[in-house]
């Protein structure tokens, strides 16, 4: 893994404009045990939010989310062979969760079929994220999931 903290002054300036989300991005190789490498520093980077942020999580957001990134580098491991990059923004609002790799084919989100063995992680990551998109880039595609935390508080 080879991490970048992306340190933003939370208060570069006075005024909300200047208020910069908490952003960690680190660079997987791929290699077996990167996915429980990604989901550390999602936790490292949630706990940050919560003492930072005042981000409030409660366990169950917590676990969406980390089932979300397992999900997602899963799937950049699985199908691109490579490298892979994880972004996580957030603040005390919004939590959004970006994956890039190097293969340019879209994920495919299968209809529900509980007799289906394997193909559940795009399903999983939409029903539980606010918003999900994914789109072809330079260098690949970009998954992102999003989640709106006063919904996910709200339990809507």
């Amino acid at each position: 893994m080879n991490e970048q903290t992306i340190n933003t002054p939370a208060f570069a300036a006075i005024g909300p404009e200047a208020v910069q989300p908490l952003r960690r991005a680190a660079e997987f190789s791929g290699e077996p045990g990167c996915a429980a490498e990604a989901r550390l520093l999602a936790v490292r980077f949630l706990q940050q939010l919560e003492a930072e942020w005042f981000a409030a999580l409660g366990d169950r957001t917590t676990g969406d989310l980390l089932l979300v990134v397992s999900e997602l580098v899963t799937n950049a491991e699985r199908h691109s062979h490579g490298p892979y990059l994880l972004e996580l923004e957030g603040t005390d609002r919004q939590v959004t969760v970006t994956v890039y790799d190097s293969s340019s084919t879209l994920p495919r989100r299968y209809p529900r079929d509980p007799g289906r063995v394997g193909g559940h992680g795009l399903e999983i990551v939409h029903t539980l994220s606010d918003r999900l998109s994914a789109e072809r880039v330079p260098v690949g595609k970009r998954v992102q999931a999003a989640f709106d935390l006063g919904r996910h508080r709200a339990g809507v």
